[in-house]
């Protein structure tokens, strides 16, 4: 954890170390000080403007006696350098749209409303998607109560972005009206096509599904004899499957990604990419709704049978996906370095999720390949039925987040404590030091105590 406490003069001061290295740096600036004012006092060369000697109490500021670093905070604040985390959404912030309750505590938490007194770094891990990062940091800003940075986001789809350089051409299907173009394009796709737009050149594409006159103005006129659709992207969940399993089905028999062809083997089509392969998701609903991986299945099965046999190899980003989490390792330590000047990764990540099959399962593959140590955990708010043996387990169930955040908070206030052999309630009193093992006759019946520079140097800084 870092620590700053503000100097007597309002100026920030500087990170030296853990806790207890803060601790021994006070101790020895103060015998350091208190020496130098007894040698003060024994040479007539050094004296204050009205020609006293100057001297040190034990509650004056001590001049640090290493050289001050780059402040990582503002003047006050502790963060926690050693431990971070990590959140899902759906189920376990926000359900059917609303916030739990105990989600917003638990930022507040996070923030510092703790007694600790310490704020601890996090992100945000969401299969979901369909919009910027930026629109969904809003959105949850407000459900929050707080102020999220899309610096500290990811959803299913951001890890698309790295592929924008890697493919000209692409098909971009789910989503609500333009949105999911619209990020693609955002993300430096330089050529993006939608469902609606091959709707809107061939009509009979889909039999079952007409476009609505918002849809077909916003949709773009094109001749696809002359396109050739480098990959498939599915950014967000289908508004419409039946028709966006037949062109992903058309695009996968392809001659090379070109409409209107059909490979004689049925193995020319081009990549096929799902943001995330979550079957089932929490919604407001009381049970469990489908998702993009029920699509996913539903493709290659359907591709299958068409085919007679054929096998269609699809893609996953999201979790559990281990690129996700790889990707999440890297934005976290931007975030950290950005945000609270901290370079170096966290030794625990506490991962926060609801859905075993996803978050968990995840959580555990990657934390078997990580340098560091991430730490699952399942709340019971949304996927996960109390009473059930998930397939996948997590190293603790907790009832809701506030519960899983404040468990990952007391867990390393205890590591530290042991480590450093301090009480935890010693890092609450990190800018409260206190003298000890003073003479008991000073105290007797005083206000105050006068000691000499001899006597001040027996004295102990402790916390």
């Amino acid at each position: 954890m870092s620590l700053e406490i503000p100097q007597g003069d309002g100026k920030p001061s500087f990170h030296r170390g853990s806790f207890v290295d803060e601790i021994e740096h006070a101790q020895k600036d103060l015998v350091d000080s208190l020496h130098d004012s007894e040698s003060h006092n024994e040479s007539p060369s050094v004296s204050s403007s009205d020609g006293s000697v100057p001297t040190l109490s034990p509650t004056q500021s001590a001049t640090p006696s290493t050289p001050p670093s780059e402040p990582i905070s503002p003047p006050g604040d502790l963060v926690a350098d050693s431990f971070a985390f990590a959140f899902d959404i759906d189920g376990v912030l926000i359900r059917g749209g609303r916030a739990i309750p105990e989600a917003v505590e638990a930022m507040k938490v996070l923030n510092g409303q703790n007694e600790y007194g310490i704020k601890i770094p996090y992100i945000f891990l969401t299969n979901g998607g369909g919009k910027s990062e930026a629109e969904r940091c809003k959105d949850l800003s407000k459900q929050m109560e707080i102020d999220i940075s899309p610096a500290q986001f990811i959803c299913g789809h951001t890890p698309m972005s790295e592929m924008a350089t890697k493919y000209g051409t692409v098909l971009v299907v789910g989503g609500e009206g333009e949105k999911c173009r619209q990020v693609a394009e955002s993300y430096g796709f330089k050529d993006v096509v939608t469902p609606g737009d091959i709707i809107k050149h061939n009509s009979a594409t889909t039999p079952f599904r007409k476009l609505t006159p918002e849809e077909l103005a916003n949709s773009r006129e094109r001749d696809f004899s002359n396109v050739t659709i480098d990959a498939v992207f599915v950014f967000a969940d289908s508004r419409d499957w039946a028709g966006d399993l037949q062109i992903i089905l058309d695009v996968a028999m392809s001659k090379g990604g070109r409409l209107g062809t059909t490979s004689e083997t049925f193995d020319e089509g081009p990549p096929i990419y799902f943001s995330h392969s979550d079957v089932l998701w929490s919604a407001a609903h009381n049970d469990p709704r489908l998702g993009m991986g029920a699509l996913r299945g539903i493709v290659e099965y359907t591709f299958k049978e068409v085919t007679k046999g054929k096998t269609l190899t699809t893609h996953a980003f999201g979790k559990p996906q281990i690129g996700t989490f790889e990707f999440a390792t890297r934005l976290l330590r931007r975030w950290r370095k950005n945000e609270h000047n901290l370079d170096s990764p966290p030794e625990t990540v506490y991962f926060v999720g609801d859905t075993p099959e996803s978050d968990i399962r995840g959580t555990n593959q990657y934390n078997a390949k990580a340098e560091n140590d991430w730490y699952s955990i399942l709340v019971k708010t949304g996927i996960y039925q109390e009473g059930t043996e998930p397939a996948y387990k997590p190293r603790n169930t907790v009832n809701s987040v506030l519960d899983a955040v404040n468990f990952g908070l007391k867990r390393e206030m205890e590591k530290k404590a042991a480590k450093n052999t301090l009480p935890l309630e010693a890092f609450n009193r990190a800018s409260k030091p206190r003298l000890t093992d003073l003479p008991n006759w000073l105290l007797d019946n005083s206000d105050c105590a006068v000691l000499s520079p001899a006597e001040e140097r027996a004295l102990t800084l402790t916390a």
